[in-house]
C-alpha cells in the first residue's frame, strides 16, 4: 500500500459522502460515512482487516516517536489561527480525537463527552482543550508526559462511540443544525479555552448542520493532520 493510493481513496470516498449528503438517502448516506470514517481510524475501531492511514500513523507513534516533530496540518487557511505550526507526533492524534469527542457527543447526540478526569489521569495530559492555542514549547512539554498506550486506548473508545452515533442518526438530524448552549457546552466543559486561537472552533462547528459535521470534524479533518505526518517521517517508503 502506498500512501498516494490511501490518500486518493479517501478522497475520492469522501467526496462521494458529500454528494449523498445532499440527498435523501439515508441507508446509503449512513453507509457511506461509516465507511468513510472507517478509513481515517485505526482498523480496530471499525474492525477492518487491512491497515488504514490512521494505522500506520499510529503504529509509529507507538514505536517510540511520539515526541518526533511533524507539520501540524495541510491546510494553510486554518494555520492562521494555530499557535505552532510544527507539533509533536503524539499532539496530533490528541487534538483530532478530542475534537471528534467533543463534537460527536456533545453537538451531535447532545450527550456527555467521553472524557473526564480519569481520562486526563491515565493520559498524561496537562490541558483538557483540543491544544489549537498551544505555542510549540508548550506543545512539546505536553508531548513529554503523553502516555501513548493510554492515549490510543482513548482514541479507539472514541472511534467506536462515534460509530455508534453515525448509525443512529435521522436525515432530519442530519440536515440540521445544533443549539447554540450545545455549541456553549464545549466552552464550559473546557474542551475549548478563551484563547482566540481556540475559541474560534465554537463558530466554524456552530455553523455546521450534522452532516457538515461528518465532512469535517469526524473524517476530513483527521486528513487535515495524517498525510503531513506520512509525508514528514519515513512511513510508508
Amino acid at each position: 500500500m502506498t500512501k498516494e493510493t490511501l490518500i486518493h481513496s479517501f478522497e475520492e470516498k469522501h467526496k462521494e459522502l458529500e454528494l449523498a449528503l445532499q440527498g435523501d438517502d439515508i441507508g446509503y448516506i449512513r453507509e457511506l460515512t461509516l465507511d468513510v470514517h472507517a478509513m481515517v481510524h485505526p482498523a480496530e475501531v471499525s474492525g477492518r482487516a487491512e491497515k488504514t492511514i490512521a494505522d500506520y500513523v499510529l503504529d509509529y507513534m507507538m514505536d517510540g516517536h511520539q515526541n518526533d516533530l511533524v507539520p501540524r496540518e495541510n491546510w494553510e487557511e486554518d494555520l492562521h489561527y494555530a499557535g505552532t505550526n510544527t507539533v509533536p507526533l503524539c499532539w496530533q492524534f490528541w487534538h483530532t480525537y478530542r475534537i471528534e469527542d467533543l463534537v460527536s457527543n456533545i453537538l451531535m447526540a447532545n450527550q456527555n463527552q467521553l472524557f473526564d478526569d480519569e481520562w486526563q489521569k491515565r493520559i498524561g495530559a496537562n490541558i483538557t482543550d483540543t491544544g489549537n492555542a498551544l505555542e510549540l514549547d508548550e506543545a512539546i512539554a505536553f508531548a513529554k508526559d503523553i502516555h501513548v498506550e493510554a492515549l490510543r486506548e482513548y482514541m479507539i473508545a472514541v472511534g467506536k462511540n462515534t460509530r455508534q452515533i453515525l448509525e443512529n442518526l435521522t436525515l432530519e438530524q442530519i440536515k440540521s443544525m445544533v443549539p447554540e448552549e450545545w455549541v456553549l457546552r464545549i466552552l464550559e466543559e473546557g474542551g475549548v479555552t478563551t484563547d482566540c486561537r481556540s475559541v474560534w472552533l465554537l463558530i466554524f462547528w456552530g455553523r455546521l448542520t450534522r452532516g457538515g459535521m461528518i465532512l469535517t470534524p469526524m473524517t476530513g479533518h483527521h486528513m487535515m493532520h495524517l498525510p503531513p505526518c506520512l509525508n514528514h517521517l519515513t512511513i510508508l517508503n
